[in-house]
């Protein structure tokens, strides 16, 4: 069986406990895959806000988990104390959340099934006005992020709380992405959000800038090839969706190009 990454250098900027499956499977293409996540995820700083909303679970109706590692610094805490409330709707972005939340019992999980961000979520028809209109939303997410969920269902008159219960933050130092950039030795990179790409971007000297735009970078969403691209990236390859867009983009790139 050809291996396809056979030689290559590719660098996997997830958090490390979503990094598993691609890091994998580029290491059985005969790749080198280097984890070098872009965002460091920790616990929020003020745990109040989430034990206040642990307290009053029963008043939502729907509980919206941004990412696998909102449901990871949530769903343990809810749990210790306490069942899931039988009438509780839980709401996942994306299928690794619906699988994370899986893995703690919690099923029927509502989610988008192709594209995998708050506008594919708020297209969902248990979204719409009619059916959160004076309902109680909880949704669990990082520190900042973006506000169009939360917005958008306040627009439809659901009444929206915002937990942080975990914390985003850029590594200190790109030091070994700049070694393997000045020995020649970085063949590619993938990056999943694009506040990992301005974290990249910000942490870079100017020789390996040059270097980030002329590298091939692998990205699962429009919208971060869309600042890829303002920000001067020159081979930006906008896949399907998830890991498994990402691995079957790899799979077929024209490494000689």
């Amino acid at each position: 069986m050809t291996r396809r990454l056979c030689g290559k250098t590719i660098v996997v900027t997830r958090p490390r406990a979503q990094a598993p499956k691609l890091l994998g499977w580029i290491a059985e293409q005969g790749g080198e895959p280097l984890l070098f996540p872009l965002l460091e995820i920790s616990p929020a700083d003020d745990p109040e806000p989430l034990q206040s909303a642990i307290a009053r679970l029963e008043t939502y109706s729907l509980a919206v988990f941004i990412s696998p590692n909102a449901v990871e610094y949530s769903v343990p805490a809810i749990l210790a104390g306490r069942g899931w409330p039988a009438d509780l709707q839980a709401v996942a972005i994306g299928q690794g959340s619906v699988a994370a939340l899986a893995a703690y019992g919690i099923s029927n999980t509502l989610a988008p099934l192709e594209r995998f961000d708050s506008e594919a979520l708020l297209e969902l028809p248990a979204l719409q006005r009619a059916d959160v209109s004076g309902r109680r939303v909880v949704i669990f997410r990082g520190n900042g992020g973006r506000e169009l969920l939360a917005d958008g269902l306040r627009e439809r008159g659901a009444e929206v709380d915002h937990v942080s219960c975990y914390r985003r933050s850029a590594p200190a130092t790109a030091a070994p992405l700049e070694a393997l950039w000045r020995s020649d030795r970085l063949d590619a990179i993938t990056i999943t959000s694009s506040e990992g790409l301005r974290n990249l971007v910000d942490l870079l000297d100017a020789p390996a800038r040059a270097s980030l735009c002329t590298t091939p970078v692998f990205v699962p969403h429009q919208r971060i090839a869309g600042m890829a691209q303002k920000l001067g990236l020159q081979r930006v390859i906008l896949t399907e969706p998830a890991d498994a867009g990402i691995i079957a983009a790899l799979n077929v790139y024209n490494w000689r190009s």
